[in-house]
């Protein structure tokens, strides 16, 4: 066939078609030089010592990644692809994943896996996380932590309006249950997740900073939305509306039962707020349009009962290089609203958060290293 007609249908697919390049199942790199040259337009001269120190790093974590977190067996990985002297030179692994050769499957399939594994390393430990974290932690924590009073006489977390804490007239507290910070998620875990999820890139992992808000009602939930935009801790044009959940309560609900409480003009404590919800969301739970408004991600790994408002929002990065001239940059973080009562169903669960992660990565394994189609 001539060469102008013939065209590889995994790159195409790859680049026009929507399928990731980690689906691919093999490279066609037949030489050295080929492999070389397609490494350093990825992103590494192997001319340079750095870049190959850092492709080796990346060997190696893939080789952790699969023996110690997804659970391969260490003997059937084929021994010329774990010890770098038998590699001899990394691109050397590109080749492997290009064969055609029968009796070499096992080493192509391998080959294919650890390199699926080390390019979601090199994209989950090159962000701007890696080499801003401080910076970012202190512009995107630093405002909620100002704001959190822990009153320790009255046993009680609160969020203080500004006008509270200048001592004015005026002010809406909220009362909090608790507030976490999420654990930073580690690269391991980032990867897992990558690998879990076919439509995920490494530049959509947008939880690897996070807030969890755990609040005394379903309707402090809604009030801690209001304050947070009200109180300036929070830009709401920035958030991305395709990664917001929200099977907690819907929203247009909400906002009716508060407005015909309102009108009623009939002083409420917050149990016969909470009542009122509780009701109303009974009697509409069964119905179509009510389930149309309970706003929920696809997470095939998640659990269908995990109840809370979650967001991914924004918020502007500055940076101030010593001599150099300031920067800025947009930076995701995930903002996590769930009451009390929701918190203490996850807690109590059957190890859900477990089953979750076990989920995860049987997704990841079977991605890794897919079945020999007969």
């Amino acid at each position: 066939m001539p060469h102008r007609l013939k065209f590889d249908l995994n790159i195409l697919n790859s680049v026009a078609g929507g399928r990731s390049a980690i689906d691919i199942p093999g490279l066609d790199l037949q030489s050295i030089e080929a492999a070389r040259s397609f490494i350093k337009c990825y992103g590494f001269d192997l001319e340079k010592k750095d870049d190959v120190e850092a492709l080796w790093y990346f060997h190696r974590r893939a080789l952790v990644l699969m023996v110690e977190k997804l659970g391969f067996d260490k003997k059937e990985i084929p021994e010329v692809l774990m010890n770098p002297k038998l590699i001899q030179d990394i691109s050397r692994l590109l080749v492997f994943a290009s064969s055609r050769n029968p009796e070499e499957k096992n080493l192509q399939r391998w080959s294919c896996a650890i390199l699926r594994c080390m390019h979601v390393f090199v994209h989950a430990e090159n962000d701007l996380f890696g080499s801003f974290s401080e910076e970012i932690q202190n512009q995107i924590l630093g405002p909620f932590q100002k704001a959190i009073i822990n009153d320790g006489s009255q046993h009680k977390i609160l969020l203080k309006s500004r006008k509270t804490l200048q001592g004015k007239k005026g002010g809406i507290d909220v009362e909090l249950a608790g507030f976490e910070v999420k654990p930073f998620k580690t690269s391991s875990s980032t990867v897992i997740k990558l690998l879990a999820r076919p439509d995920a890139l490494a530049m959509k992992i947008f939880d690897k900073l996070g807030v969890r808000f755990i609040t005394k009602s379903l309707f402090d939930s809604f009030q801690l939305i209001r304050f947070l935009v009200e109180e300036d801790l929070m830009s709401f044009p920035h958030i991305m509306p395709d990664q917001s959940s929200n099977n907690l309560y819907p929203v247009s609900l909400f906002v009716r039962i508060c407005d015909e409480l309102s009108q009623a003009k009939i002083p409420l404590t917050n149990i016969e707020i909470q009542k009122r919800f509780d009701e109303e969301y009974q009697q509409a739970v069964n119905r179509v349009e009510f389930q149309d408004q309970l706003l929920r991600k696809p997470n095939d790994q998640s659990a269908g009962d995990f109840r809370f408002i979650k967001f991914i929002t924004r918020q502007l990065i500055t940076i101030n290089p010593t001599g150099q001239k300031p920067f800025s940059f947009f930076y995701p973080y995930e903002v996590q609203i769930m009451d009390q009562e929701s918190h203490q169903k996850a807690l109590s669960g059957p190890s859900e958060h477990q089953a979750y992660k076990e989920r995860q990565k049987m997704k990841a394994r079977a991605r890794v290293l897919p079945e020999v189609e007969e």
